[in-house]
């Protein structure tokens, strides 16, 4: 079925750490992240930066507006050198106007390069709308402490 000009809207697309959803479905959005800060201490931290991994809750609010039936949501990573990595999917069912669907979902993503990371949303083969996330690496260098002889 071919998307609408007239939705489905987007109410809200981000990351954050904690989702709490109350017995009406309602959501409340905690610490809503755009930026990743990984930090290495040690007497020699690399240069460049390690790959790591990082538990994020995806947020996803749509409204259908004219959007009907049942669709395939696609979310493709960009990393900050252009190329994509294998999306993530899944069904979406939309019954029209304000009537939507709220998707959370643990995103476990393995960054491995400093910078500007696009989450792109995709319905169907029509982009949505991209999510920002920035990871930028901090060395710190802490010295060896030398245990000095005490004397008497």
């Amino acid at each position: 079925m071919p998307l609408s000009t007239d939705g489905p809207y987007i109410q809200a697309a981000c990351f954050c750490d904690m989702v709490i959803e109350d017995k009406a479905g309602v959501l409340s959005l905690l610490r809503i992240i755009d930026t990743l800060t990984h930090s290495v201490a040690s007497p020699t931290p690399p240069d460049e930066m390690s790959p790591f991994g990082y538990t994020l809750k995806l947020v996803l609010m749509l409204k259908s507006g004219a959007a009907r039936g049942r669709h395939n949501l696609k979310i493709v990573p960009e990393l900050p050198n252009g190329t994509t990595q294998p999306p993530t999917e899944v069904t979406v069912h939309f019954e029209g106007e304000e009537k939507g669907q709220n998707i959370v979902a643990d995103m476990n993503f393995v960054f491995t390069l400093e910078g500007l990371y696009w989450f792109n949303v995709y319905l169907g083969e029509t982009k949505l709308t991209s999510i920002p996330l920035r990871v930028k690496y901090n060395r710190l260098v802490v010295g060896i402490t030398e245990q000095r002889p005490t004397t008497p």
